[in-house]
């Protein structure tokens, strides 16, 4: 398993690097079909190409990842992949090569494989906007999904997960001298901190609802009225009604100075899962590992996607580590056979269900 991981750390693949992604989905393919035989294929697409493998016969249980990652290339030389005081450390080593590893290891542990499919996808680090349809076609016809991302903290599983996406403002003034006559401008920066106080009066924390201002800029040189600004915000939201609500407020956005436009694109993009979505197959990973917890979370994953269509969905089935996207990311090794073992046995249960 450790050997497999460093081939898929040392190829790196950030996100819509196609070349990069080419690389890495091809190693991915090599590693699958080495351990499991039969026959992986490339789905190309604009973000890169996605992995898919089938074992045969009727489709029953879709195990679901990604292979892309946040870090650019050059990473991997300051940061190689190692592995040291029980921990792997390298790029992408917990988010989530590691989850992948495991999960190829764990059907390998299968005398039969039929019925079990693999989708690794290019582009979920942004947003999955080229696998999401295949993602969601296989994910109905195989009527369960295990997703294969980062354990929570301490190991648990993910029951539940935030639906999340961004919101991009974009504030439109007029230009006009700072100095000689800046009343004849409409200042963008100043009406964009009107509304970045507005948007985050949107929030709802009691309902589990954060929005949040993450990004701005605006103007082009000291002694200018700048004529634009623009805001980027993350959304998180518990619940469907919340997505709705926010993005009404975020629709109802309305300028404060004379002259002034402002513009909204963007929406959550990624449904919550509600942990009623987890609720069978949780319970079979507590009988499979008496004692491991489950906890809803903040972040998305695709697994958004295939709960929203009903299919019975667990996520947090990958790496126990932490430290996603930052440099201090890390594996905990000895976890690594007990994490396939339990898509081992989470496969067979659903199998015979």
């Amino acid at each position: 398993m450790i050997d497999d991981l460093r081939t898929l750390v040392e190829v790196e693949s950030p996100s819509r690097d196609h070349e990069a992604l080419t690389a890495s989905a091809k190693t991915l393919v090599a590693v699958i079909e080495h351990r499991l035989g039969g026959r992986a294929m490339l789905v190309d697409s604009e973000a890169g190409p996605h992995v898919h493998w089938s074992g045969g016969g009727e489709p029953r249980v879709l195990i679901l990842g990604h292979h892309d990652t946040v870090f650019p290339i050059g990473t991997l030389r300051r940061r190689p992949f190692q592995v040291r005081d029980g921990r792997a450390t390298g790029p992408g080593v917990f988010d989530m090569l590691g989850g992948l590893v495991q999960a190829i290891h764990g059907i390998a542990a299968l005398p039969d494989r039929t019925g079990v499919e693999i989708l690794v996808s290019a582009d979920e680090e942004v947003g999955s906007g080229s696998s999401r349809a295949l993602i969601e076609q296989r994910a109905l016809a195989c009527g369960a999904v295990l997703v294969l991302e980062g354990a929570a903290d301490g190991g648990g599983l993910k029951t539940g997960r935030k639906g999340c996406g961004t919101f991009r403002v974009t504030v439109t003034g007029r230009a006009a001298h700072a100095g000689l006559e800046p009343e004849s401008g409409v200042n963008a920066l100043v009406e964009a901190a009107h509304q970045v106080l507005a948007i985050a009066a949107i929030g709802r924390p009691d309902l589990g609802t954060t929005v949040t201002p993450t990004v701005a800029s605006a103007g082009t040189t000291d002694n200018v009225v700048p004529a634009e600004a623009r805001i980027v915000v993350d959304v998180r939201v518990e619940t469907p009604a919340e997505a709705d609500r926010v993005t009404a407020a975020f629709a109802a956005l309305t300028p404060r100075l004379p002259g002034a436009t402002v513009t909204v694109a963007g929406g959550v993009d990624r449904p919550p899962m509600p942990e009623s979505a987890s609720a069978e197959l949780f319970a079979l990973a507590q009988r499979l590992m008496p004692g491991v917890a489950g906890r809803s979370v903040g972040g998305g994953s695709d697994g958004n996607f295939t709960a929203a269509l009903g299919v019975p969905t667990l996520d947090g089935l990958g790496a126990v580590g932490g430290g996603a996207h930052a440099d201090h990311e890390y594996l905990l090794i000895d976890a690594m056979p007990q994490r396939a073992n339990l898509v081992t046995g989470l496969i067979a249960a659903i199998r015979t269900s």
